[in-house]
């Protein structure tokens, strides 16, 4: 007999909010207009792999994300400033049945002019750019040395840009010449240098917490000023490769805490990588929840 876990009450794949407009359904996030200046953005439990989302959700897991990029948020604002705002929920969201979807999943930011780059780094030779270097010597273009092996760090973290996909399409590696070319050349130098100093800047961080980020992704924006913000998410296991680094070795991928134990069932599964994505067996729904709570008690010390 086959036992089916039982989903938390607290459980949200899809958010239901009329008392808002919603702007966007993101893989993710759901985001909301609160009015002209300021957003609601909710953090679902939805999951996605290769860019597709899938029909389970992993319970908790919306909590845990919000929770690990609310702490890089707070730990990163001498670098750049971050589109939250200060703003109670309950102000936002009177009703309680509302006010449940997005209690401890939710931020309430700034509405900015969101660039139409993400900007990637790389400090580890893994995933699609070990791919890429066993096949051409470079990453996204950038020539590396010879005799690089899986998992190995690279000499300097790499500034890998990509395209900013829609729902259930592909992300697009892009150079950073045509970074410069949507955005402009000192915009373009701005993001690059600030994504580069926030991946320093955590890398050396969860060292001492026992993990290795591999790479991780960012989003910018720009308010009527043109200031630049870090927006979206922050080093969460959706956006970046986690790694415990007592376990880490050159020469094979390693274990991780993020949506990679998912990755790695779906890559078992005869299945194009298009929608609709398969259902996930219970254990796979259980171990990957178990892998981003323990992501959050390494990283802040507290317990989901």
């Amino acid at each position: 007999m086959v036992t089916t876990l039982a989903t938390p009450p607290d459980t949200v794949f899809e958010t239901d909010i009329h008392s808002l407009q919603r702007l966007h359904k993101g893989k993710v996030r759901d985001v909301y207009a609160i009015d002209d200046h300021s957003l609601l953005i909710i953090t679902t439990d939805r999951l996605s792999a290769f860019d597709v989302v899938l029909p389970d959700p992993i319970p908790g897991k919306g909590r845990v994300l919000n929770r690990i990029s609310n702490f890089w948020f707070a730990r990163t604002g001498h670098i750049v400033p971050n589109h939250l705002l200060p703003r109670p929920l309950a102000d936002v969201l009177p009703n309680p049945a509302e006010r449940r979807q997005a209690e401890g999943r939710s931020v309430i930011a700034r509405r900015l002019r969101a660039l139409p780059v993400e900007a990637v780094v790389r400090g580890y030779l893994i995933g699609s750019g070990w791919k890429d270097y066993q096949a051409t010597g470079s990453v996204c273009g950038i020539t590396l040395p010879q005799g690089l092996r899986q998992a190995q760090r690279l000499p300097q973290p790499l500034f890998t840009p990509a395209t900013k996909a829609a729902v259930g399409d592909h992300d697009e590696n892009i150079s950073f010449a045509e970074v410069e070319r949507l955005i402009g050349a000192p915009l373009a130098a701005k993001v690059r240098d600030t994504a580069l100093a926030l991946y320093q800047h955590a890398v050396d961080y969860a060292l001492q917490r026992g993990i290795i980020i591999a790479d991780t992704k960012f989003e910018f924006g720009l308010d009527d000023n043109d200031t630049l913000y870090l927006i979206d998410e922050a080093l969460t296991p959706d956006s970046s490769r986690f790694w415990p680094a007592d376990t880490w070795q050159e020469g094979i991928s390693p274990p991780s805490f993020d949506k990679q134990y998912v990755r790695d069932y779906l890559e078992t599964l005869d299945w194009g990588k298009t929608a609709p994505g398969p259902k996930l067996p219970d254990q796979v729904i259980a171990g990957t929840a178990a892998k981003y709570h323990e992501a959050l008690e390494r990283l802040t010390g507290e317990k989901a």
